[in-house]
């Protein structure tokens, strides 16, 4: 399966210890989506549209109400790149 150049980098930094946390109103629909990077930095290219797909095609997942983390369906989806070892 394909995946497209933004999912591409957001799985690269979600398999390198990132976490994707949401902000809810209170309806519990998405207000806000933050994808931390693992020395804390906030990563501005996570759109719902991304997070959605990433979603649907099982490549990150969140248990118990904590952020979302990338599964092990994710990692065969990133492609290897020099410093993801």
């Amino acid at each position: 399966m394909d995946i497209s150049r933004a999912e591409q980098r957001i799985l690269h930094l979600l398999a390198l210890g990132g976490r994707i946390e949401l902000i809810r109103d209170d309806n519990r629909k998405i207000e806000k989506l933050q994808l931390f990077t693992r020395e804390g930095w906030v990563f501005s290219g996570l759109d719902l549209i991304t997070f959605r797909k990433l979603k649907q095609k099982k490549a990150i997942r969140s248990i118990g109400g904590r952020p979302y983390r990338i599964t092990e369906r994710g990692l065969v989806l990133v492609r290897a790149e020099r410093d993801n070892r």
